[in-house]
């Protein structure tokens, strides 16, 4: 039975997500519970879980109200147990689950945050990755290192190219103005920043984008290859520092 996920817009620019699979309807992140009660009572569903990636308030702020009115069980990183609602399974990399394409891997992606968790569905070629992997962008270094954050990036590099991304915010047009500061003369981030200029003016989301459109135009999965390190004259510079500068660069952008 395939994945049914249905986007659902939360706060200012958040996203949360529902998974209906043959195990029912799980949640990913809870950053309000209005916008998420209304979506599940438009299509008649329950929820039975809901899978927290890490401990911001943006990602966690409904889900007292949603347990109490399901019953619904909450699973998030074990490592950030102490800053998160309560647990009823604590995750870590490793604890895999479910069946068909409901099959659920989780993933540590320290960087944002120390034990943020991506939510791999690689039957149904989904992972929801929150504040990790941002479309065109990546999460700010909140409590990790530009090294950490770059070994996190290899985990989705890895993923085939159809796999599609699923982040937690709408963040992606300014992530695109960024992005050809970078690589001004990509071809194809410049079809994708027009293509993102066009959603955005009709109030359209911009995600969920496939890994291998990230590939060609995410400058922060890119910073092992030779023509970004050129144009960031770091020709000779380990891939992780070139991360570091390419973030540098971002958070003062």
């Amino acid at each position: 039975m395939p994945l049914e996920i249905v986007t659902v817009p939360c706060l200012r620019d958040n996203y949360a997500y529902l998974v209906k699979g043959p195990d029912g309807v799980c949640l990913i992140d809870a950053p309000e519970a209005g916008p998420i009660i209304d979506t599940l009572e438009s299509r008649g569903w329950d929820l039975g879980a809901i899978l927290i990636t890490h401990h911001h308030h943006d990602h966690v702020d409904g889900v007292e109200e949603l347990r109490a009115k399901y019953g619904c069980k909450v699973m998030g990183p074990k490592a950030e147990a102490d800053k998160l609602p309560q647990l009823d399974m604590a995750l870590e990399e490793g604890m895999n689950g479910g069946e068909g394409d409901a099959y659920t891997v989780p993933l540590a992606v320290p960087g944002h945050t120390l034990g943020h968790l991506a939510f791999h569905f690689p039957k149904a070629k989904a992972v929801f990755s929150a504040d990790s992997l941002m479309a065109l962008g990546c999460g700010r270094l909140f409590e990790g290192t530009p090294e950490m954050m770059w070994d996190s990036m290899q985990k989705f590099l890895a993923m085939p190219d159809d796999t599609l991304v699923y982040s937690g915010h709408e963040y992606t047009a300014s992530n695109a103005r960024f992005a050809l500061t970078i690589e001004p003369d990509n071809a194809a981030l410049q079809a994708r920043a027009r293509d993102i200029e066009a959603k955005r003016a009709r109030n359209e989301p911009t995600v969920p984008a496939s890994i291998g459109e990230e590939k060609e135009t995410n400058p922060f999965l890119r910073a092992h290859l030779h023509e970004v390190k050129a144009l960031l004259n770091m020709e000779s510079s380990p891939d992780a520092e070139v991360f570091a500068e390419i973030r540098r660069r971002k958070d003062s952008f």
